[in-house]
Formats: structure tokens, sequence, C-alpha cells
């Protein structure tokens, strides 16, 4: 028995990573009956002669959109125009990179189409999020990103039509990978990638996944939620149990009033609370 990566899925078929060489291998049946699902990242053990996966391997984390395990770190992909930048969305892939223990790096694109005005704007946010301890990065940051691979398995995810397929097609132009136009009138971008794929490269692994546009929280407690608004931390409250809603002596919400809490912010977790029940 040997042990391996599953780095692309296709139907039934996975597509196994054994030092350097890949077996294309199918599932026992026992997991299926157990309702297990193998995911692209999962390490696994597996019979090499009959190209049979018999053990997935215990995950450090696990993704349902994407199917993907076993993250280090994600590169959040937004687009500031066409599709616009939505901090709903932006704040709902943090809480999920929270929930999952999952280094989040926040990768603006199309900052070009921004007027002075709107760039001076997008400056002050990204400030706030930065001395969140969130690392920002631009499309054109290349280096820096390409020195983040080392040693870590990413994925690229964010908004539809937000570039992920040629960002990483600008840092590898081998890859060719497929890119699509985008709909002016919906201002949403075509799915591209038509499977997730573990890719070698600068030293690291890395997904190039479908992009999507919603998320959903039901599978967590209101206090998970909470508690991964990290600058909430910062601030006590009389209540340890305090959900920063209707609470009387609510150091968030006293924080908010003050203008430490940027207003979208404590406005996305509202949103996100709700959403969630």
């Amino acid at each position: 028995m040997e042990q391996g990566q599953i780095v692309k899925i296709l139907s039934d078929t996975h597509f196994v990573n054994w030092n350097g060489n890949l077996f294309e291998c199918k599932c026992r049946g026992k997991f299926r009956n157990a309702k297990v699902t193998p995911l692209v990242g999962d390490y696994v053990e597996f019979d090499k002669e009959k190209q049979v996966i018999e053990k997935i391997l215990p995950r450090r984390n696990a993704f349902d959109r994407p199917l993907v395990s076993n993250i280090d770190q994600a590169f959040l992909i937004t687009s500031v125009k066409h599709p616009d930048f939505s901090t709903n969305l932006l704040d709902k892939l943090l809480v999920v990179m929270e929930l999952h223990h999952v280094r989040p790096i926040i990768c603006l694109t199309k900052l070009d189409l921004l007027t002075r005005s709107e760039r001076k704007e997008m400056k002050k946010i990204m400030h706030y999020y930065r001395k969140l301890g969130y690392r920002v990065l631009t499309n054109r940051n290349l280096w820096q990103i390409k020195m983040l691979f080392r040693h870590k398995t990413s994925v690229f995810t964010g908004q539809t039509g937000a570039g992920k397929s040629s960002l990483l097609n600008r840092l590898n132009s081998k890859l060719q990978l497929e890119t699509g136009e985008i709909s002016l009138a919906l201002g949403r971008g075509k799915h591209t990638t038509r499977h997730v794929e573990l890719l070698e490269l600068f030293g690291g692994k890395v997904l190039d996944t479908p992009g999507f546009s919603s998320l959903e929280f039901k599978n967590y407690s209101k206090e998970q939620i909470r508690d991964a608004f990290v600058e909430f931390r910062k601030f006590p409250c009389d209540f340890k149990d305090c959900m920063h809603l209707k609470e009387r002596h609510c150091g968030v919400k006293d924080a908010l009033d003050s203008g430490y809490i940027l207003p979208s912010r404590y406005e996305n977790y509202v949103k996100i609370l709700k959403e969630s029940r």
C-alpha cells in the first residue's frame, strides 16, 4: 500500500500523485456506502498495482464549494470593477477562511479601471483590512505571489470573472488556462474552469477552482460566525455571550460608533448572521 495525493478528479477517475507519477484510480464501494466523497487535495492510501484507493487519510480542512481539502492559504481574487467590488462577498470569503483555519490573502484586480476618487476610497478600505492582519496584494505583485506559494497548498477563489485563471496564466504562461469574457450587462463572468486540479507551481501547490458568488453558513453557529470577525475580539463587552446586536454595554457597538470598526464590516456581519438562520 502506498500513500499519495488526489490531484484531479474526472467523473469516477481519481488521479493520484505518488512520487511524481500519476495513477488513475477508482474508489472502493465502501466510500459510497459510507457517503464519503474523495476530494482533490486528499491524501490517500492506494493499491498501486490495482489502482484502487483504499483509505482517505485525515483532513486538515475541507470545503463544499469548491470540493477541495487540505488547504493552507487562499488567494481571494477580488475585482474592483466589472464585476464591481463587493465588501459583502469579500467578508463572506474571509469568514469562510477563518472558519476553516486557512490563511486568506486578498488580491485586487482591475485597479486600472478605477477613477482617481475610487482608487483613493479603495486604498482606505484596504488599509483597514491590512490593520486586521490580512495580506493585501494586487495582480501586479507577481513576484510576491510566487514567493507565497513556496511549501504551501493554495486555492484561488473569489468572484466569477475577477480574473483567477488570467492571473495564473500570467504567473506561468505554460498553464494556458481558459479565460472567459465578462458580461457587461450582468457584471458577471462566465465560469471557465471546468474542473478542480492541483497544480505544482513555484515550490508549492495551487488549486484553480470555479468562481462562485454565493456562500452559505447554515452549518455554523452564530458564535462561530461572530468570532470569525477578528477585530471584534479587541473590544470586550460586559457579557461574554454578547452577539453585538441589541445588547447593552457592547464594546463592539461602541467601537463602531467611534469609527474603529468599518461600517460595511459590521453590516456584513449582521447580514451573514441573518442568512445563517
